[in-house]
């Protein structure tokens, strides 16, 4: 059953029982419980494909609410707990939902690492998935969504998870958070763009999330192969340059981008070793979404 299987009112009780609304993001299974309907509000427009998952194994124990004391009533704020504990400062009540997406990668980077976790957007098509490795700012998000719109499958804007196994990506296709002047970018990019309220003055500016496709969320657990591995730039009025990376560049610049590389060791290594030597690596620099769409696509052909 999915999240817009359910009329809100059901979902609201579920959400603030003992049990928690229980969910499925592909590679972990969250347990929600929250008694904030304009943030749960939010979340079921923007989680509404995902399936609820009330008898799996739970992978984080969210909370979502407010702090004790007299905050509760002036200039309300919002907290986010995991398993019981803590971990960030309050944020502004009506800021809850990027508050939940930035705890909920918290504990994604803290936890799992049964996964090589590279610091990347993640898309597919045709059987071959592109690895976009970027640091803030290089347009990675923007990006990946404006691909998802275009019939790409999504699998993260923010995580590549390699499994330690069999070095497939595990998808797992959450919203994805837009800022700034990405916001207009994609809601003029695609009448299908289906974008949640803004959030202004978080700290990354104004921040709005885009829903995953359809596409997207019915595929979460199928795997994917990497095939590519891109390392993406926007820059303001530019040609399309792609230019060919030697092995040992791009893995030492995907290394880079690895959350838990030293961590994992010797299995790490060996990770980023087998992706570098299967997929073929580029340097990307672009500015119109279209031309560089098109450009990708030329890739899977």
């Amino acid at each position: 059953m999915k999240i817009s299987d359910i009329s809100f009112d059901k979902l609201a009780n579920m959400a603030s029982s003992d049990t928690g609304l229980c969910f499925d993001i592909g590679s972990f299974v969250v347990r929600l419980r929250t008694n904030e309907k304009s943030f749960l509000k939010t979340f079921s427009l923007l989680y509404q494909d995902f399936r609820l998952a009330p008898d799996a194994f739970i992978d984080f124990h969210v909370d979502i609410g407010k702090p004790a004391g007299f905050r509760r009533w002036l200039r309300p704020q919002v907290i986010f707990s995991i398993d019981g504990r803590v971990l960030f400062e309050p944020f502004p009540l009506s800021h809850a939902m990027p508050l939940f997406e930035w705890g909920l990668n918290w504990c994604v980077a803290r936890r799992a690492h049964q996964f090589l976790m590279l610091h990347s957007a993640v898309v597919e098509k045709r059987g071959k998935a592109i690895i976009f490795p970027a640091f803030p700012g290089s347009g990675k998000s923007t990006l990946s969504a404006a691909m998802a719109l275009r019939g790409w499958r999504l699998l993260s804007d923010e995580f590549g998870l390699v499994s330690s196994q069999d070095g497939l990506l595990q998808p797992m296709p959450r919203p994805v958070p837009l800022k700034n002047e990405s916001i207009d970018v994609i809601r003029n990019f695609s009448e299908n763009a289906v974008i949640g309220p803004l959030f202004p003055k978080t700290r990354k500016g104004t921040v709005a999330h885009l829903r995953a496709t359809n596409q997207s969320v019915e595929q979460i657990k199928q795997l994917a192969k990497p095939a590519f591995v891109i390392f993406p730039r926007y820059k303001l009025a530019s040609d399309i340059t792609v230019k060919e990376l030697p092995k040992h560049y791009a893995f030492l610049k995907l290394a880079t981008h690895a959350f838990n590389y030293e961590v994992m060791g010797q299995t790490g290594f060996e990770l980023v070793r087998d992706i570098v030597n299967s997929c073929d690596c580029f340097n990307l620099t672009y500015s119109n979404l279209d031309e560089v769409i098109s450009r990708l696509d030329e890739l899977i052909v």
